[in-house]
Protein backbone atom coordinates (compact mmCIF):
# COMPACT_ATOMS: atom_id res chain seq x y z
CA UNK A 1 0.00 0.00 0.00
CA UNK A 2 1.08 3.72 -0.94
CA UNK A 3 2.00 5.60 2.12
CA UNK A 4 -0.25 8.47 2.37
CA UNK A 5 3.12 10.78 2.66
CA UNK A 6 3.76 10.08 -0.49
CA UNK A 7 0.29 10.79 -2.29
CA UNK A 8 0.54 14.11 -0.52
CA UNK A 9 4.27 15.17 -1.40
CA UNK A 10 3.33 13.99 -5.46
CA UNK A 11 -0.06 16.03 -5.39
CA UNK A 12 2.14 19.17 -4.10
CA UNK A 13 4.16 18.56 -6.91
CA UNK A 14 1.13 18.48 -9.16
CA UNK A 15 -0.28 21.50 -7.53
CA UNK A 16 3.05 23.48 -7.96
CA UNK A 17 3.33 22.61 -11.73
CA UNK A 18 -0.09 23.82 -12.35
CA UNK A 19 -0.15 26.95 -10.67
CA UNK A 20 3.15 27.83 -12.27
CA UNK A 21 1.25 27.08 -15.56
CA UNK A 22 -1.37 29.32 -14.79
CA UNK A 23 0.89 32.19 -13.96
CA UNK A 24 2.57 31.57 -17.33
CA UNK A 25 0.15 30.93 -19.58
CA UNK A 26 -2.41 32.82 -17.51
CA UNK A 27 -4.99 30.46 -17.80
CA UNK A 28 -7.35 30.68 -14.53
CA UNK A 29 -8.74 26.83 -15.15
CA UNK A 30 -5.07 26.02 -14.35
CA UNK A 31 -5.04 27.84 -11.17
CA UNK A 32 -8.36 25.73 -10.22
CA UNK A 33 -7.02 22.88 -11.01
CA UNK A 34 -3.45 23.79 -8.67
CA UNK A 35 -5.29 24.55 -5.70
CA UNK A 36 -7.63 21.31 -5.90
CA UNK A 37 -4.21 19.42 -5.76
CA UNK A 38 -3.23 21.64 -2.74
CA UNK A 39 -6.30 20.40 -1.18
CA UNK A 40 -5.98 16.81 -1.72
CA UNK A 41 -2.12 17.23 -0.47
CA UNK A 42 -2.93 18.51 2.65
CA UNK A 43 -5.72 15.62 3.32
CA UNK A 44 -3.63 12.83 2.84
CA UNK A 45 -0.86 14.80 4.92
CA UNK A 46 -3.38 14.89 7.70
CA UNK A 47 -3.92 10.93 6.78
CA UNK A 48 -0.78 9.97 7.32
CA UNK A 49 -0.31 11.69 11.09
CA UNK A 50 -2.88 9.87 12.88
CA UNK A 51 -0.97 6.21 11.42
CA UNK A 52 1.52 6.76 12.52
CA UNK A 53 0.31 8.01 15.61
CA UNK A 54 -1.58 4.86 15.82
CA UNK A 55 0.91 2.70 15.05
CA UNK A 56 2.78 4.15 17.91
CA UNK A 57 0.11 3.18 20.34
CA UNK A 58 -0.17 -0.21 19.74
CA UNK A 59 3.32 -0.87 20.29
CA UNK A 60 3.53 1.28 23.44
CA UNK A 61 0.25 -0.77 24.40
CA UNK A 62 1.83 -4.15 23.78
CA UNK A 63 4.90 -3.40 25.64
CA UNK A 64 2.31 -2.16 28.77
CA UNK A 65 0.69 -5.36 28.59
CA UNK A 66 3.98 -7.33 28.64
CA UNK A 67 5.29 -5.38 31.67
CA UNK A 68 1.92 -5.64 33.90
CA UNK A 69 2.23 -10.16 32.92
CA UNK A 70 5.77 -10.29 33.71
CA UNK A 71 5.05 -8.08 37.31
CA UNK A 72 2.39 -10.19 38.44
CA UNK A 73 3.93 -13.44 37.51
CA UNK A 74 7.21 -11.96 39.39
CA UNK A 75 4.65 -10.95 42.39
CA UNK A 76 3.31 -14.85 41.80
CA UNK A 77 6.97 -16.35 42.47
CA UNK A 78 7.33 -14.51 45.19
CA UNK A 79 4.40 -15.83 47.20
CA UNK A 80 4.96 -19.04 46.27
CA UNK A 81 8.57 -18.68 47.73
CA UNK A 82 7.21 -17.31 51.03
CA UNK A 83 4.89 -20.33 51.52
CA UNK A 84 7.28 -22.71 50.82
CA UNK A 85 9.73 -21.49 53.60
CA UNK A 86 6.74 -21.18 55.99
CA UNK A 87 6.18 -24.77 55.17
CA UNK A 88 9.40 -25.70 55.94
CA UNK A 89 9.90 -23.79 58.86
CA UNK A 90 7.16 -25.74 60.21
CA UNK A 91 8.35 -28.90 59.24
CA UNK A 92 11.75 -27.78 60.90
CA UNK A 93 9.96 -26.87 64.00
CA UNK A 94 7.91 -30.43 64.44
CA UNK A 95 11.23 -32.12 64.87
CA UNK A 96 13.50 -30.34 66.98
CA UNK A 97 14.07 -33.19 70.07
CA UNK A 98 15.45 -35.57 67.37
CA UNK A 99 17.53 -32.94 65.63
CA UNK A 100 18.68 -31.64 68.84
CA UNK A 101 20.22 -35.46 69.68
CA UNK A 102 21.18 -35.97 66.24
CA UNK A 103 25.25 -34.96 65.78
CA UNK A 104 24.65 -33.47 62.07
CA UNK A 105 27.08 -30.96 60.27
CA UNK A 106 24.81 -27.66 59.56
CA UNK A 107 27.55 -26.96 56.62
CA UNK A 108 27.50 -30.17 54.14
CA UNK A 109 30.89 -30.82 52.86
CA UNK A 110 29.18 -31.34 49.04
CA UNK A 111 27.72 -28.22 47.47
CA UNK A 112 23.95 -29.17 47.20
CA UNK A 113 23.09 -26.19 45.39
CA UNK A 114 24.31 -27.60 41.57
CA UNK A 115 21.44 -27.92 38.58
CA UNK A 116 18.58 -26.93 41.53
CA UNK A 117 19.13 -30.52 43.02
CA UNK A 118 19.91 -29.19 46.74
CA UNK A 119 19.21 -26.47 48.59
CA UNK A 120 19.54 -23.23 47.62
CA UNK A 121 21.99 -21.47 49.87
CA UNK A 122 24.11 -22.63 52.67
CA UNK A 123 22.13 -23.92 55.54
CA UNK A 124 22.43 -21.98 58.50
CA UNK A 125 21.22 -24.47 61.41
CA UNK A 126 20.96 -28.41 62.48
CA UNK A 127 17.33 -28.19 62.03
CA UNK A 128 17.39 -26.52 58.71
CA UNK A 129 20.23 -29.43 57.47
CA UNK A 130 17.86 -31.82 59.21
CA UNK A 131 14.38 -30.72 57.23
CA UNK A 132 16.29 -29.64 53.63
CA UNK A 133 18.34 -32.25 52.83
CA UNK A 134 19.31 -36.27 53.03
CA UNK A 135 22.43 -36.70 54.80
CA UNK A 136 23.53 -39.58 52.33
CA UNK A 137 23.10 -37.70 49.12
CA UNK A 138 22.87 -34.13 50.00
CA UNK A 139 20.14 -34.06 47.91
CA UNK A 140 16.67 -32.35 49.26
CA UNK A 141 14.47 -34.45 51.75
CA UNK A 142 11.16 -36.15 51.38
CA UNK A 143 9.90 -33.57 53.37
CA UNK A 144 11.21 -30.63 50.89
CA UNK A 145 9.65 -32.79 47.93
CA UNK A 146 6.46 -33.32 48.90
CA UNK A 147 6.03 -29.00 49.46
CA UNK A 148 7.48 -28.82 46.51
CA UNK A 149 5.59 -30.37 44.33
CA UNK A 150 2.58 -28.55 45.83
CA UNK A 151 4.33 -25.74 45.11
CA UNK A 152 5.12 -26.44 41.17
CA UNK A 153 1.69 -28.05 40.70
CA UNK A 154 0.20 -24.49 41.91
CA UNK A 155 2.01 -22.91 39.39
CA UNK A 156 1.34 -25.26 36.23
CA UNK A 157 -2.25 -24.95 36.93
CA UNK A 158 -2.14 -21.01 36.66
CA UNK A 159 -0.09 -21.10 33.30
CA UNK A 160 -1.20 -24.73 31.99
CA UNK A 161 2.16 -26.34 31.60
CA UNK A 162 2.73 -29.62 32.57
CA UNK A 163 4.93 -31.27 35.89
CA UNK A 164 6.74 -34.73 35.75
CA UNK A 165 7.89 -37.02 38.67
CA UNK A 166 9.69 -39.43 38.36
CA UNK A 167 10.85 -42.17 41.30
CA UNK A 168 13.96 -44.05 40.81
CA UNK A 169 15.18 -46.81 42.29
CA UNK A 170 18.74 -47.73 41.91
CA UNK A 171 20.75 -50.88 42.33
CA UNK A 172 24.76 -51.36 41.94
CA UNK A 173 25.40 -54.01 39.04
CA UNK A 174 23.90 -55.64 36.37
CA UNK A 175 20.32 -57.32 37.70
CA UNK A 176 21.59 -60.69 38.10
CA UNK A 177 23.43 -59.64 41.00
CA UNK A 178 21.94 -56.28 41.81
CA UNK A 179 21.32 -56.52 45.53
CA UNK A 180 22.97 -53.80 46.55
CA UNK A 181 21.72 -50.51 46.42
CA UNK A 182 23.72 -48.54 44.73
CA UNK A 183 26.04 -45.34 46.49
CA UNK A 184 23.73 -42.38 46.99
CA UNK A 185 26.79 -39.99 46.26
CA UNK A 186 27.41 -41.20 43.22
CA UNK A 187 23.27 -41.15 41.97
CA UNK A 188 22.98 -38.12 43.06
CA UNK A 189 25.57 -37.14 41.28
CA UNK A 190 24.61 -38.47 37.97
CA UNK A 191 20.49 -36.80 38.75
CA UNK A 192 22.57 -33.44 39.47
CA UNK A 193 24.38 -33.63 35.80
CA UNK A 194 21.26 -34.64 34.08
CA UNK A 195 18.96 -31.95 35.43
CA UNK A 196 18.09 -28.68 34.52
CA UNK A 197 18.36 -25.48 36.75
CA UNK A 198 14.65 -25.67 36.93
CA UNK A 199 14.29 -29.30 38.11
CA UNK A 200 14.28 -30.91 41.68
CA UNK A 201 15.91 -34.05 42.70
CA UNK A 202 15.13 -35.45 46.19
CA UNK A 203 15.69 -38.69 48.15
CA UNK A 204 13.24 -40.16 50.01
CA UNK A 205 13.05 -41.86 53.24
CA UNK A 206 13.12 -45.34 51.79
CA UNK A 207 15.73 -44.40 49.61
CA UNK A 208 14.01 -43.67 46.42
CA UNK A 209 15.22 -40.60 44.31
CA UNK A 210 12.58 -38.29 43.09
CA UNK A 211 12.56 -35.66 40.47
CA UNK A 212 10.08 -32.72 39.81
CA UNK A 213 10.57 -31.93 36.12
CA UNK A 214 8.60 -28.18 35.06
CA UNK A 215 7.45 -27.88 31.98
CA UNK A 216 8.16 -31.26 31.36
CA UNK A 217 5.33 -34.07 29.16
CA UNK A 218 5.65 -37.88 29.84
CA UNK A 219 8.03 -38.44 27.07
CA UNK A 220 10.78 -35.27 27.96
CA UNK A 221 10.32 -37.25 31.62
CA UNK A 222 11.08 -40.57 30.42
CA UNK A 223 14.75 -39.69 28.36
CA UNK A 224 15.75 -37.10 31.29
CA UNK A 225 15.99 -40.73 33.39
CA UNK A 226 17.37 -42.40 30.20
CA UNK A 227 20.17 -39.90 30.42
CA UNK A 228 20.62 -40.09 33.76
CA UNK A 229 21.00 -43.63 34.12
CA UNK A 230 23.05 -43.76 30.91
CA UNK A 231 25.52 -41.35 32.96
CA UNK A 232 25.63 -42.84 35.88
CA UNK A 233 26.47 -46.22 33.98
CA UNK A 234 29.36 -44.62 32.15
CA UNK A 235 30.99 -43.21 35.12
CA UNK A 236 30.27 -45.73 38.10
CA UNK A 237 30.41 -49.27 35.98
CA UNK A 238 26.75 -50.79 36.04
CA UNK A 239 24.28 -50.19 37.81
CA UNK A 240 20.35 -51.32 37.14
CA UNK A 241 17.36 -48.51 37.14
CA UNK A 242 13.88 -49.06 37.86
CA UNK A 243 11.78 -45.56 37.28
CA UNK A 244 8.00 -44.74 37.70
CA UNK A 245 7.05 -41.48 35.96
CA UNK A 246 3.66 -39.71 36.34
CA UNK A 247 2.45 -36.52 34.71
CA UNK A 248 -0.06 -33.79 35.47
CA UNK A 249 -2.40 -33.38 34.23
CA UNK A 250 -2.07 -36.23 32.46
CA UNK A 251 -2.20 -38.35 35.21
CA UNK A 252 -3.31 -36.79 38.04
CA UNK A 253 -4.13 -33.32 39.23
CA UNK A 254 -2.90 -32.91 42.88
CA UNK A 255 0.38 -33.83 44.60
CA UNK A 256 -0.51 -36.96 46.35
CA UNK A 257 -1.93 -38.03 43.55
CA UNK A 258 0.45 -37.86 41.20
CA UNK A 259 3.10 -39.31 43.59
CA UNK A 260 0.57 -42.61 44.02
CA UNK A 261 0.71 -43.18 40.19
CA UNK A 262 4.77 -42.56 39.97
CA UNK A 263 5.37 -45.03 42.76
CA UNK A 264 2.89 -47.53 40.95
CA UNK A 265 4.29 -47.17 37.82
CA UNK A 266 7.44 -47.84 39.45
CA UNK A 267 6.49 -51.15 41.13
CA UNK A 268 5.32 -52.01 37.74
CA UNK A 269 9.09 -51.31 36.03
CA UNK A 270 10.72 -53.49 39.34
CA UNK A 271 8.64 -57.24 38.15
CA UNK A 272 10.95 -56.85 34.80
CA UNK A 273 14.72 -58.19 35.06
CA UNK A 274 16.39 -55.63 33.61
CA UNK A 275 16.71 -51.53 33.36
CA UNK A 276 13.10 -50.41 33.06
CA UNK A 277 10.76 -46.93 32.69
CA UNK A 278 7.32 -47.37 33.30
CA UNK A 279 4.72 -44.35 32.70
CA UNK A 280 1.39 -44.38 34.73
CA UNK A 281 -1.55 -45.50 33.07
CA UNK A 282 -4.43 -43.33 32.30
CA UNK A 283 -7.58 -44.78 33.91
CA UNK A 284 -10.90 -44.02 31.71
Amino acid sequence: MVDARVIALVLGVVGLAFGVGSLALDVPVLGMVAGLSALAAGAAALAARPTATGAADVVDADRDQVIDRTRRELAETRVELDSVRRQLADAASDQPAAVAAADIDPTPDSDPTVNGAGPGGPVTSVADASALTDAASQLFSEAYFVVALQSRLAAARRHLRPVSVCLMQVAEGQVEDASRAAPPPKVADSIRQTLREADIACRLDDGTYAVILEDTPENGAVWTVERTRRNLVSRSGPHTMWAGVACYPAHAFSGPELIDQARAALVAAQEWNQDRIEVAVVEG
